[in-house]
């Protein structure tokens, strides 16, 4: 069984702001976020067929704020992120899109994220293992931080 943990909001810019700041630094509108983690199942090495499964993202605000959420790159890289198992690996990604064309990232090189503005807001998240990948039996999993900064 392959799983994905998701992680959550990173507080580091609105604590690095205050720092600056001469006068005491209000709080400002707060987001929370909340995931659907990601659950490949059982992989099929035998299989043709991209094993894709979908989670969810929500971001809720306390006023109507703007925001972006973007994700680390896990264990590998953006262009292959990696599920490991005591040494093994297993390459998967994440998308922005049902095409699974648009690599979900931190916005630099081919990779994409996503903005939006409101008090509540859902996302889809799209992995995919592709097919063929000679892996061996194991349990893997990967850790990827989702950053939402408003």
């Amino acid at each position: 069984m392959s799983a994905i943990h998701i992680g959550h909001w990173d507080p580091r810019r609105w604590l690095f702001a205050c720092l600056l700041a001469a006068a005491p630094c209000a709080h400002p509108a707060g987001c929370s976020v909340s995931t659907v983690g990601l659950n490949f199942g059982n992989y099929d090495v035998f299989s043709t067929l991209d094993d894709d499964i979908t989670g969810t993202i929500n971001v809720n605000c306390q006023d109507s704020t703007s925001y972006s959420i973007s994700f680390s790159s896990g264990s590998g890289t953006y262009s292959v992120r990696t599920l490991l198992s005591a040494g093994n690996l297993l390459s998967y990604n994440l998308y922005l899109d049902p095409t699974r064309l648009t690599i979900w990232g931190d916005g630099s090189a081919t990779t994409g994220t996503v903005s939006g503005t409101g008090i509540t807001g859902s996302y889809t998240v799209y992995g995919r293992i592709p097919a063929r990948q000679n892996a061996v039996v194991g349990i893997y999993a990967d850790i990827v931080t989702v950053t939402v900064a408003f």
